[in-house]
């Protein structure tokens, strides 16, 4: 159901880190309580994250939500497709949907995340 390759934040991010690179997104929970999507304000190319913190905006039909950085470091590039087609995060959010590729900071933030059983059963939780 959650992809195992994937570490996930409480707040309904994931990341998936490939050496000293984390590409981030919002997880299939968190884009189907969202709605359609219809607008996301991407993070700059080269701005520092936080773990923990806001990394961008998402609109969809229903609210505004924010999107929470599973990991810090900076920002080295962003999926300039979500300007134009934001409901690919709706289509497709651990592909195609994803959000920005940020430069570790600290690589054992990804330590504290969560893995996907434990994700699965946060999202249980939340779901009763």
């Amino acid at each position: 159901m959650h992809p195992q390759d994937l570490r996930y934040h409480k707040e309904h991010t994931w990341v998936r880190v490939s050496g000293k690179k984390g590409t981030i997104g919002i997880t299939d929970y968190a884009q189907d309580a969202l709605g359609d999507i219809v607008y996301i304000d991407l993070p700059e190319v080269d701005a520092s994250v936080e773990a923990n913190t806001e990394v961008s905006e998402i609109e969809s039909t229903k609210s505004t939500s924010s999107v929470i950085s599973p990991v810090s470091g900076r920002v080295l590039e962003v999926n300039e497709e979500l300007s134009e087609t934001p409901e690919i995060i709706n289509e497709d959010p651990y592909e195609k949907g994803w959000i920005a590729v940020i430069e570790l900071e600290n690589p054992s933030e990804v330590d504290d995340l969560l893995d996907a059983s434990e994700y699965g059963k946060l999202v249980d939780e939340e779901s009763k």
